[in-house]
């Protein structure tokens, strides 16, 4: 399987090498399937560099609900917003990939009620998330992708 990582952010003094290994632990651990990477229900979500162009490809964990897959952007604090959510700005549109179902969707980011809603949903599947909710002095948010009809 080719990663299509492409490190897209050009004052990021990080050579990219960090998220390579994401993607690489991913596979390894049997990701291709979308069923548990380090035991927490992933998908595995490809958005387009929006400096580049080039396709970028990260497993993450993810919720559904209401028919929509929920992501989270980041672990919040001082943390900066993950590579692919600052590449959803210029690129919406994605592809991800869940067991063997491949959909593409449009991007966004959840609306406060909907963040309220969802929160419960994500931390059903990562317990962390409550944590980062309760540390970040600024609201994380929450991306909805809506599948394709």
């Amino acid at each position: 399987m080719t990663t299509g990582i492409d490190w897209d952010h050009p004052t990021d003094p990080r050579d990219g090498s960090w998220q390579l290994e994401h993607v690489k632990q991913y596979v390894d651990s049997g990701g291709t399937e979308g069923q548990y990477w380090n035991g927490t229900q992933t998908l595995l979500l490809t958005t387009v560099g929006r400096v580049s162009g080039h396709p970028v490809r990260t497993p993450l964990i993810y919720g559904e609900a209401d028919g929509r897959y929920l992501l989270v952007a980041s672990k919040g604090g001082a943390d900066e917003h993950p590579l692919w959510f600052r590449n959803l700005s210029a690129h919406p549109e994605v592809r991800i990939q869940v067991g063997t179902r491949i959909l593409q969707g449009t991007a966004r980011t959840a609306n406060a009620e909907e963040r309220a809603a969802y929160w419960p949903v994500m931390v059903k599947h990562w317990p962390a998330y409550d944590e980062y909710r309760a540390k970040t002095e600024r609201e994380i948010p929450i991306v909805v992708i809506e599948p394709a009809a």
